[in-house]
């Protein structure tokens, strides 16, 4: 049940950032063609571009955190002795954690004050696109915490995993 489920979110967020992706080439694409072709590019790409960066960073931090892409400075504390290496990946796990966690609230007041604004060229509720902090924060969030639950439970050293490593 614990891989299926830890598949099951590492799919999704996958797909997110795929789909997060596919928004980011179709605007670029967009303005591209309406540059050299059409002689008139459309004023909403650059800032569809923009928003799509964004989730794009907010549901892949998540998964670099995973895969050590993140930030993974490993050289002093692999080299000590004995259980010392893994209690620091658990200590950065758990700091990681709770880090996110006391900026989950701050990230949805941000969120929230988007609700009095919206974007010049799509008219968006910018509450949508400051929301991406709130997703990104959860991500790493939700990416630590199982991490640092792995760990607990015995089921990782808490090492970075990489795609080979991950059984399928």
């Amino acid at each position: 049940m614990w891989k299926q489920l830890y598949a099951a979110i590492i799919a999704l967020f996958r797909f997110a950032v795929g789909l997060a992706f596919a928004v980011l080439i179709f605007s670029v694409l967009v303005q591209v063609l309406g540059r050299s072709v059409f002689n008139r590019s459309p004023v909403w790409t650059e800032e569809l571009t923009r928003f799509a960066l964004l989730y794009l960073t907010a549901f892949g931090v998540g998964l670099s955190y995973r895969s050590g892409d993140l930030v993974n400075v490993d050289i002093v504390s692999e080299a000590l002795p004995g259980r010392l290496p893994f209690i620091l990946r658990f200590v950065s796990a758990a700091a990681t954690v709770a880090l996110c966690a006391a900026l989950i609230v701050p990230s949805w007041r941000f969120a929230m004050i988007g609700n009095f604004q919206t974007s010049p060229a799509l008219g968006w509720q910018m509450s949508y696109i400051h929301g991406a902090m709130l997703v990104l924060i959860g991500c790493l969030l939700l990416f630590a915490l199982l991490r640092a639950l792995a760990m607990l439970t015995g089921r990782s050293e808490g090492r970075p995993v990489s795609d080979a490593d991950t059984p399928q």
